[in-house]
């Protein structure tokens, strides 16, 4: 059934298109997962539109696919089975922020920029966690998959940092989550039934968030980093460890690429802040004096290297693995396998991630970023590619295969997953764990509209 003529009704005709140049933009995303052919883009400025949208697609078994920034890579927001891509960007209002509470209520297309802008102007003793990417990027997009942001390690990842949450079931209903609940303030998700995890992780299939409470942090007066290198990868786990006992870290990235030269090795650089001088000045000295424990092994990065590594990684949002290695390959393309690994493992996925890019004609390309309070860490194998070389891409698209299959052998869990990355994790799933999920989905979607073939077998 044609419903552009329904959609306009319900939008507008400037906010819904079926024309072929912006289904091609919208059935598409910049990592090198398959195309798939979008038949509708509508772009809602509100909650009542996103419900009317919803139950028209129930009603002629529709899909909808909820986009935000679309940057994930993995093409999550890319339509697997058709119908309609839901273009959340319009609605775009930052409603309150709480100073005294500090946090933030929002709707689903505010970017990442948007509220940094608007915090640095208005709030500016105030920040929130910003991911490792670009300000395009969506908050709720990032909450949606499970994010992290430049505060993980101190903070935790950002989904972990929602309050409450204002969702449009995918049968139409509008229903509100945490504290939003029964009171008219956003400030907590505890100690009420978390209700927010039906929807974090889910990767659309089991509902649209429309608006959202995220945490807010005072923003420090005094913020570095320190680099120090090693070339002994099996000294991670005992160095984490350690440099977690001091408790004293915003963020840590590990590093590791062929290109360009100067980030060989194994580069530890932790972000370091404070409110006070003397308090900033001794957290630095105190990750430099952990080093006397591995004299010899892990040493002090200075210079124009040093420098190098704060101009990348110290701005808020950093610079991405990908930009710093863009001399590598032409074509303007990246993609990763983001594993969350346990910390003893790192060693072990990062040498057979090398044998992995090498084997298919890659430079390798390692970030690592320490999670919420060093109990796990996010490994992301990278791939960068040529766009206009379908070669190279099949390369990349057999390279990410192996990565993921990799990541799940040694005991990992794959992050932001394509839909054959999915497929992989469920096989491997606790089969009464499946059946759980197709319970949930079926609950609340009994037509199985919201981003089919996502979270399938």
């Amino acid at each position: 059934m044609d419903i552009y003529s329904p959609l306009v009704d319900i939008v507008g005709e400037d906010f819904t298109s079926n024309h072929e140049e912006e289904l091609y933009i919208y059935s598409r995303d910049s990592g090198a997962q398959q195309p798939r052919k979008a038949d509708y883009v509508v772009a809602p400025k509100t909650v009542e539109e996103v419900q009317q949208i919803v139950k028209l697609a129930n009603k002629e078994k529709i899909p909808i696919t909820p986009m935000g920034g679309g940057l994930t890579l993995s093409g999550l927001a890319v339509p697997i089975k058709g119908g309609i891509v839901l273009d959340m960007k319009r609605m775009d209002r930052i409603i309150e922020v709480n100073e005294k509470s500090r946090y933030v209520i929002l709707e689903a297309g505010v970017t990442q920029g948007a509220l940094q802008s608007h915090l640095e102007k208005n709030y500016p003793h105030l920040e929130h966690s910003m991911p490792d990417a670009p300000p395009m990027a969506t908050i709720v997009g990032n909450v949606v998959i499970q994010g992290h942001g430049h505060l993980s390690v101190a903070q935790g990842i950002n989904s972990q940092m929602v309050n409450g949450m204002e969702v449009v079931l995918p049968t139409g209903e509008v229903c509100k989550l945490g504290s939003c609940s029964i009171s008219p303030y956003w400030f907590t998700r505890d100690p009420l039934p978390d209700l927010m995890g039906l929807f974090l992780g889910w990767l659309g299939t089991t509902g649209i968030i429309t608006k959202v409470s995220l945490q807010l942090f005072p923003k420090p007066k005094f913020r570095d980093l320190l680099t120090f290198t090693s070339a002994d990868l099996d000294l991670l786990p005992d160095f984490i460890f350690d440099i977690t006992q001091l408790n004293l870290m915003d963020n840590l990235f590990i590093i590791s690429q062929e290109w360009p030269p100067w980030a060989q090795g194994i580069l530890y650089v932790p972000i370091i802040s404070a409110q006070d001088e003397e308090e900033f000045k001794l957290k630095i000295e105190l990750h430099k004096k952990l080093l006397r424990k591995y004299e010899g092994k892990i040493t002090l990065v200075e210079g124009r290297h040093a420098e190098r590594m704060r101009e990348a990684r110290l701005p808020v949002p950093p610079v991405t693995l990908g930009v710093m290695a863009a001399d590598a390959k032409q074509g303007g393309g990246f993609e990763y396998t983001g594993g969350i690994l346990p910390i003893e493992k790192v060693p072990e996925a990062s040498s057979k991630a090398v044998e992995i890019a090498h084997k298919y004609g890659q430079p390798y390309l390692l970030g690592y970023q320490l999670l919420t309070g060093g109990h796990s860490m996010m490994c992301g194998l990278a791939y960068c590619l040529n766009r206009a070389d379908g070669e190279d891409i099949e390369k990349v698209r057999k390279a990410l295969d192996e990565s993921n299959k990799l990541i799940l052998d040694i005991g990992g869990v794959l992050w932001k997953a394509e839909a054959l990355a999915q497929r992989l994790m469920v096989q491997r799933m606790d089969p009464n764990t499946v059946k759980l999920m197709k319970r949930v989905r079926k609950a609340l979607d009994p037509n199985a509209i919201m981003n089919p073939g996502n979270w399938s077998d």
